[in-house]
């Protein structure tokens, strides 16, 4: 069915049986059919809102290869569109996404809309790509692109508002002008932003977020000696100019290393090597910040934030514990926490070997972390603790010692440094009194 059907005012389209006669009739001259109440809508005419009119969609709709769909007004999609005309126009309406249950973008052609709001707490999948001419409004759900890819596509001068953690999208953005934008992707748990700024023309850029791991993080070229292992991007040029990239870090959302700040820099992957491209990084390493790249021509690969400075090193803020009853509990707060494999608690009941109690994993948040065990081993005499920690890279460390009797809790014994390098210093208690064999170790307890 085929003709001109211009709409000037408000028309829904609620396909229950009892409308279908009416329907049928006013799509007869037009160019909308629907084979049953269950299929949906197929526009293979011309479809034209204008302003202050409007069309709703309650199924499917399909706008056919030889069709012309102009929105100058409102449209309300709530089920899955699909479309493959050619050289569609954005027109200058608004276009609500607005289903209940998920909703598809398909077809073979891009879907255009001028204004778009997307409310549809169940998401939205891009199977075609969608694109916004003015500004789009994320007010609910997600937008997810499929792997072909597809992308979510601003054009040149075209805005976003209200996208965060809960709405932003989990896949492929792709920009077109020469404005600074800030792509609003991430992971469908974190909108995990990064901007593009200072082009110098035209230009075609895709942008999607990567959590953890990011590969190949120890091929790191001076003058970078580490880079972040828990999230980057990818960042492709189609065409167009330089720019500068503005990576951020948030560590209420992704883990970051305990970079100095004076460190950090943007840096990007060249095939083989991760590479430094400048910057001034402006934030606090604990909570969140940012660094904004020099002027960078390469794309098509991804960036990360890497650092020309080692990590500060992790401290053992306290290793101590208490006597319950007739058992010991053993606490441990670590700051700086970053990088560390796991923590084996080892216990022993003469001073000279250590035997492990209880091995746990790290949290690796790069903040401060409280660990504790209690241990349930019958007290004979004295008994001795000390905690060892093994990073990533298999490197050893050792708490002091503590030390637990059968009849006094409060006895406390440890070296103040550990391991030592030129001199060894023994704090004692003020409980502890009495004379020690003592038996100096490697890093192999040997």
């Amino acid at each position: 069915m085929a003709g001109n059907y211009p709409i000037n005012s408000s028309l829904s389209y609620m396909l229950k049986p009892s409308l279908m006669k009416k329907i049928m009739l006013l799509a007869i001259p037009a160019m909308i059919s629907f084979a049953n109440a269950q299929v949906g809508i197929t526009n293979s005419g011309n479809l034209q809102v204008h302003a202050g009119g409007s069309f709703t969609g309650f199924e499917h709709f399909s706008n056919s290869a030889t069709a012309v769909l102009v929105n100058n007004g409102t449209v309300f999609l709530r089920s899955n569109i699909t479309n493959a005309q050619a050289g569609m126009s954005a027109g200058a309406g608004i276009l609500h996404l607005n289903g209940t249950t998920p909703q598809a973008v398909n077809g073979t052609q891009p879907f255009k809309a001028f204004n778009l709001i997307t409310n549809n707490a169940s998401g939205i999948t891009l199977n075609n790509n969608l694109s916004v001419g003015g500004t789009h409004t994320y007010s609910n759900g997600m937008i997810t692109t499929s792997s072909t890819p597809n992308y979510m596509i601003y054009e040149a001068g075209s805005s976003y508002t209200g996208s965060n953690d809960a709405r932003h999208v989990n896949g492929w953005v792709k920009k077109n002008g020469n404005t600074n934008f800030t792509f609003p992707v991430g992971n469908a748990t974190y909108e995990r932003s990064v901007a593009l700024t200072n082009l110098t023309a035209a230009s075609e850029f895709n942008v999607r977020y990567n959590p953890a791991p990011t590969p190949n993080h120890m091929s790191v070229y001076n003058p970078l000696v580490l880079v972040d292992t828990f999230e980057y991007w990818t960042i492709n040029k189609i065409s167009g100019s330089a720019a500068q990239v503005t990576i951020n870090w948030n560590t209420g959302k992704v883990p970051f290393p305990n970079f100095m700040l004076s460190g950090i820099r943007a840096a990007w992957y060249d095939g083989t090597f991760w590479r430094g491209i400048g910057g001034t990084a402006s934030g606090t390493v604990a909570t969140s910040g940012s660094v904004t790249s020099n002027s960078v021509s390469v794309f098509n690969t991804r960036f990360v934030i890497g650092s020309v400075s080692w990590l500060l090193p992790l401290r053992i803020i306290s290793f101590n514990g208490e006597r319950i009853s007739d058992h010991a509990k053993v606490n441990w707060v670590i700051g700086n926490e970053f990088n560390v494999d796991h923590y084996e608690l080892a216990r022993s009941d003469d001073g000279l070997v250590f035997y492990t109690v209880s091995a746990q994993s790290p949290i690796n948040r790069n903040g401060t972390e409280l660990y504790s065990h209690e241990d349930h081993k019958t007290f004979n005499n004295i008994v001795y603790y000390r905690l060892k920690i093994t990073d990533g890279s298999s490197q050893v460390s050792y708490s002091h010692i503590i030390t637990f009797s059968a009849n006094n809790s409060g006895k406390e014994l440890y070296v103040v440094t550990n391991p030592v390098s030129a001199s060894i210093e023994v704090y004692a208690g003020s409980s502890v009194k009495g004379t020690y064999n003592y038996t100096i170790a490697n890093s192999s307890g040997l």
